[in-house]
């Protein structure tokens, strides 16, 4: 195997994801390719999960199905197991199947690879780099962490210290495999705008939680708002709020504040206007009753 050559091809693959999402690109699909020195190849295969280009020994990217929306569900819950990590099943229940092989030689050469989760038909968020980090054979399945896992090579496994580092791994590779494909689904459903404000460029726009993380909202299209970075703090900070009829009210205080353009124009001027984007299905637009308890939050809060 030659692994300057799986490391360049995965370089390259990598700059150009970083490149695209640099360029407000949101989401990925199965057809598109990256140029190496001279060819293009693919991010992913046409029908499988597990992609292994023919001019490279280890797979370079995976990828996970779509969850309908009739579930709720814009990723696949199985994907993290109970320690926070990731899994990735194998193809099928033979070990020395062409593509099991492909992600096991990943894994033992400690290359990196592309999870690509999907969160709508042909669209899919990317995560890099990943690692396989073990094998789980009585599972059928790999054991997936993010970029953090370089933290690890040089811990030896009886540092006393080893299990905050994995927490931290852990932690890290959770937020990221429920976050990227949130992100990327919210930001689709509202065409890549601020729902208040209609800004459009998505390397300044965030996937707002409705209900916060820290009260079980989940990373659903329909617990999402897309808000650019200033919306977002200011209703995260209950500067603002919205209401179940998608109204945008200002707090009491901050209407009465007298500052620059930017108060004016960017906070208070959006007093009592409905949403300016909202999504076109009805199974992306946001949840009411989560909207309900929030906007009563913010009225608690001091309005």
């Amino acid at each position: 195997m030659d692994l300057a050559l799986e490391a360049a091809v995965r370089s390259e693959a990598m700059r150009h994801l970083t490149r695209r999402e640099a360029h407000d690109a949101v989401y990925f699909s199965r057809s598109e390719r990256f140029d190496f020195r001279g060819e293009k190849i693919r991010f992913m295969s046409r029908q499988t999960g597990i992609w292994k280009p023919r001019q490279l020994s280890a797979a370079l990217s995976i990828s996970t199905t779509f969850t309908p929306p009739t579930r709720e569900r814009p990723y696949d819950d199985s994907v993290i197991g109970p320690d926070g990590l990731g899994r990735y099943k194998w193809r099928g229940t033979d070990p020395d199947q062409a593509d099991n092989r492909a992600l096991r030689t990943a894994m033992i050469n400690e290359l990196p690879l592309i999870w690509f989760l999907a969160f709508d038909r042909g669209r899919y968020a990317a995560i890099h780099p990943v690692y396989l980090i073990r094998e789980e054979a009585a599972q059928h399945q790999f054991v997936v962490a993010v970029d953090a896992i370089q933290q690890l090579d040089s811990i030896d496994v009886i540092h006393p210290g080893i299990d905050i580092q994995l927490a931290h791994v852990s932690r890290e590779t959770k937020q990221r495999l429920h976050q990227a494909p949130f992100r990327a689904a919210v930001l689709d459903a509202y065409t890549c705008r601020c729902a208040i404000c209609r800004f459009g460029h998505a390397s300044l726009l965030d996937a707002a939680h409705i209900a916060p993380d820290s009260e079980g909202g989940l990373p659903t299209v329909t617990n999402g708002l897309s808000l650019c970075k200033m919306h977002h703090g200011a209703y995260d900070s209950g500067l603002i709020g919205i209401t179940p009829d998608l109204v945008v009210q200002v707090n009491h205080d901050v209407l009465n504040e007298i500052d620059g353009p930017m108060l004016r124009h960017g906070i208070q001027g959006f007093h009592g206007q409905s949403l300016m984007v909202v999504p076109r299905h009805a199974w992306q637009q946001p949840d009411r009753d989560a909207l309900e308890v929030r906007y009563q939050q913010f009225l608690s809060a001091g309005t």
